[in-house]
């Protein structure tokens, strides 16, 4: 029996030392490297004052496309002359007289009734400074008498229809001011040049 147990006692020592793991030798861990070794002989780039290119930012809303082209000029010249008519008389007025005239008024001032006071030439001018010019002109002479003469040309110099012919006599049947026109004899301007009446002017006693 004591044979056996030593056996025994010799299978478990066997046994023990089998179940232990066998740990692998491990190297000590190498030192970490000098970075100022390493790096001892790179030299820092010198600044040559550039500036680091900058990229826009991207407009939040898309780009539109340019939706005006330069016309021509004759082009244009031809769509003014032709849009003249939207806005104004397509027929130019000889003669206007406002309501409540006495019926004899464009006789009388085509007779030359009333005393021309004062006269204005609208020629080598645009629709805009001739606008201008007439009404400044009108606000003084009405403060001067009742009958003007306006000359602004027959329009031979136009291209197509004549522009500022049409719009002085749509522009003086508007103004408040003017009571009647009538466009003047042949000695004094025929179709280019209007006999304005004008309301009277107010009494210096008022």
């Amino acid at each position: 029996m004591k044979p056996f147990k030593e056996q025994l006692k010799g299978f478990r020592k066997q046994a023990r030392q089998a179940a232990l793991p066998v740990l692998p030798s491990v190297k000590p861990p190498e030192p970490e490297p000098d970075f100022r070794k390493l790096f001892c002989d790179v030299r820092p780039v010198k600044d040559g004052n550039r500036v680091p290119p900058y990229t826009p930012k991207p407009s939040p809303r898309p780009r539109q496309p340019d939706r005006y082209v330069q016309l021509p000029l004759e082009l244009e010249a031809a769509l003014l002359a032709h849009a003249v008519g939207w806005f104004e008389p397509a027929e130019l007025e000889r003669n206007f007289a406002r309501n409540g005239m006495p019926a004899a008024t464009l006789k009388r001032l085509r007779s030359g009734h009333w005393p021309v006071v004062a006269e204005l030439d609208l020629h080598g001018l645009d629709r805009y400074q001739a606008q201008d010019t007439l009404t400044l002109f009108l606000h003084r002479a009405s403060t001067r008498g009742q009958c003007v003469r306006i000359i602004h040309g027959k329009g031979f110099g136009s291209q197509g229809a004549p522009v500022l012919k049409r719009m002085v006599r749509n522009w003086l049947k508007h103004h408040p001011e003017v009571l009647a026109f009538c466009e003047a004899d042949e000695r004094q301007g025929g179709s280019g040049a209007l006999m304005v009446l004008l309301r009277r002017p107010p009494s210096p006693n008022k």
